[in-house]
């Protein structure tokens, strides 16, 4: 088990969330997101940078839209964008390491067993199943496919041509619930009325143009590239796409709405008990154990929980009741969060 130090995000606890209606007909995807499948969708609010209000916001709008019917969890992107490039061809390659667009699901929640998606202009992708957060010892499963997963993308310019008019660029996928549902809650689709936790993010790097070429510029100082600009949905308050508790609320609905979410009061619990996972993890990596001072952990801010700890020299659990008594939520030191 790894005890290493836990950076706690610097934020306040308020994921975006976004109501998913379903699809009224087929999707025949060719990576325009202006097409008729996709006008009853709503727009997402335009990503931040990752860090949230402690950074500029992106120089370049990007926005997704989602809808699901029985088959298919549907997203479309587009990422406005005057140099359109991308170099990488072989699917499952590090496809950061060109500018693309990333999904990621927690079908249940508990930030383990997730999923991880990335595509660059080129339409190749990365796809793979996330046993842990690397915080939590991992691993990452690139073996794991999404079966029957369909893809698109559409340039409104010319890719890999520094003198073309370039506008933006646009992505369609499907991804199928027959591969999804194997981490997500008894195993099955998500129903009306429930929610998967979802954030994507838009990584961008900073280019120049030699000899007709798009190239990453070269940081002096260091020889390498000046580091990537990471923009996201919902906000992490951290540079760290995995910290699943920090993703956004997707609510499955019909075509109707509703028009509003209100996460319930256990949502607020969790993140104060995921808190404490972060500062019960930071004392071991500082003290070389892990403690059951309560009141020392929670310092003097407000909480909404009456937590419990039980350690060893090696695992703790931390519990509270949930909001209506009914049932108990835990956290333990892999990071691993329920409720029972």
């Amino acid at each position: 088990m790894n005890q290493s130090g836990v950076p706690e995000p610097n934020i306040e606890y308020a994921p975006k969330h976004y109501i998913c209606k379903r699809a009224t007909e087929p999707l025949i995807l060719d990576g325009r997101v202006d097409k008729h499948f996709w006008t009853e969708a709503d727009w997402s609010d335009d990503f931040v940078d990752i860090e949230g209000d402690l950074r500029p916001k992106p120089t370049k709008r990007t926005r997704v839209k989602m809808l699901w019917d029985d088959d298919y969890f549907y997203f479309a992107a587009e990422l406005m964008e005057e140099q359109i490039w991308a170099t990488l061809t072989e699917r499952d390659s590090v496809i950061f390491y060109d500018n693309d667009f990333e999904i990621f699901i927690d079908p249940d929640g508990d930030t383990h067993q997730y999923y991880e998606f990335e595509i660059n202009a080129l339409n190749t992708v990365w796809d793979l199943l996330l046993v842990k957060p690397y915080r939590d010892g991992g691993p990452p499963v690139n073996a794991w496919d999404i079966n029957g997963l369909q893809t698109a993308v559409h340039i409104d310019g010319e890719l890999n041509c520094p003198s073309a008019v370039n506008r933006k660029w646009s992505v369609e996928v499907a991804m199928p619930w027959t591969s999804l549902r194997e981490c997500a809650l008894e195993g099955r689709p998500p129903v009306k009325g429930e929610f998967w936790r979802v954030n994507f993010s838009r990584v961008d790097w900073r280019v120049e143009v030699k000899e007709d070429e798009y190239c990453k510029v070269v940081n002096p100082d260091t020889g390498k590239p000046y580091p990537e600009d990471n923009w996201v949905w919902s906000p992490m308050g951290i540079i760290n796409m995995h910290y699943p508790e920090l993703w956004g609320y997707v609510v499955f609905a019909d075509k109707y709405g509703p028009e509003y979410f209100e996460p319930s009061p256990d949502e607020r619990m969790k993140w104060e008990l995921r808190k404490l996972y972060y500062r019960e993890r930071n004392f071991f990596a500082n003290n070389g154990e892990f403690t059951t001072d309560v009141k020392m952990l929670m310092g003097n801010e407000a909480w909404s929980i009456t937590p419990t700890i039980e350690a060893t020299s090696r695992l703790f659990l931390i519990s509270a009741p949930s909001s209506d008594g009914s049932a108990t939520l835990y956290i333990r030191e892999d990071g691993k969060l329920w409720k029972e």
